[in-house]
């Protein structure tokens, strides 16, 4: 997500972490990537509803993408394989946004970050009905993206030098109360927009943030055990518009989204250093700002920051194809 919702729209206490903060190793590529039919006659762009405002989407193990509303709040899911969908969670209106969001491996549950109205709630996958919601942060805090993790659901916030961690058992349920968890190290806190996306690293060790301030735009590695921050090496490679963030095996897929560009780093093991290896740009990207694969695809939705929204403004998600 950008600086702040008026700038996306006209320009754009610690807790202790024990073991179960270990994040564990990723999944394979091969299932992350899914199996090969997602592609051919599938669709490489999906309409969504006119006045929607996407922000983040997320896919499971199954072929459908799921879309949150910065306008009302509500989910919105769509197949890959024909384009139609529907709402399948209704918002809790004007105010109570889903920025971030993410589905759990068994596809019951979805995480979803709530912007400026501080909240971090969890919906049932299947009847869209909200069964957690937790009250977080401060009066200038904004819950912006998220990351599933064996034992934990990661949140960032971006006006505020801290993450969430709301835990996870080992059925993926989750816990009864949310820890704030204060960065210190190498983190670096700007005055308006700092934290946006949120990864692991492939070894599963650690947690990667984006930072739009230190050194004009950096990737941060977050040691969960500590929340001690230090600067990934990218080289020349800066990320001031870096937004969602996706990983697959070693590639991680950067989305800068004022500037309509991918880039793309193969990261080392422990998340440490990464070198930039492609850089993917497309001219029906609209501003967009995160991004989820399915079979050799990686699907964006575009925010169009650039545009005031209105209920008639129109609202797309774009496929290409993945390094």
């Amino acid at each position: 997500m950008e600086r702040s919702f008026a700038r996306r729209e006209i320009l754009g206490a610690a807790a202790a972490l024990g073991a179960g903060a270990l994040l564990g190793p990723l999944a394979g590529a091969a299932e992350a990537a899914g199996p090969a039919e997602a592609g051919g006659a599938w669709p490489t762009r999906l309409l969504l509803p006119d006045g929607f405002r996407p922000e983040g989407i997320a896919i499971g193990r199954s072929p459908y993408a799921y879309f949150g509303s910065l306008g009302t709040g509500d989910v919105y899911r769509a197949s890959l394989a024909s384009g139609r969908g529907r709402v399948i969670s209704k918002g809790l209106g004007a105010g109570r946004s889903v920025v971030g969001l993410k589905i759990d491996r068994q596809e019951r549950r979805l995480f979803l970050s709530g912007g400026f109205s501080r909240e971090i709630r969890v919906a049932d996958a299947r009847t869209g009905e909200i069964v957690r919601n937790f009250g977080v942060g401060a009066a200038d805090s904004m819950v912006n993206d998220v990351i599933l993790t064996p034992g934990a659901a990661w949140f960032t916030d971006s006006f505020q030098p801290q993450l969430y961690r709301l835990p996870l058992d080992r059925h993926g349920e989750p816990g009864r109360e949310v820890a704030t968890v204060a960065l210190s190290g190498d983190w670096e806190q700007g005055t308006n927009f700092t934290a946006n996306g949120i990864e692991r690293t492939p070894d599963g060790s650690a947690l990667l943030v984006v930072n739009a301030v230190a050194q004009g735009g950096s990737l941060m590695r977050v040691d969960p055990r500590t929340a001690v921050a230090r600067r990934v090496d990218l080289g020349d490679l800066t990320i001031p518009f870096g937004d969602g963030l996706l990983l697959l095996g070693r590639h991680l897929y950067i989305v800068q989204q004022q500037r309509n560009q991918i880039d793309v780093v193969r990261l080392n093991d422990s998340g440490t250093k990464g070198t930039a290896i492609a850089r993917i740009t497309d001219p029906r990207f609209r501003i967009p700002t995160t991004a989820a694969a399915w079979g050799h695809r990686i699907y964006l939705p575009n925010a169009r920051f650039d545009v005031e929204p209105t209920p008639e403004t129109e609202y797309d998600v774009v496929a290409v194809d993945q390094v």
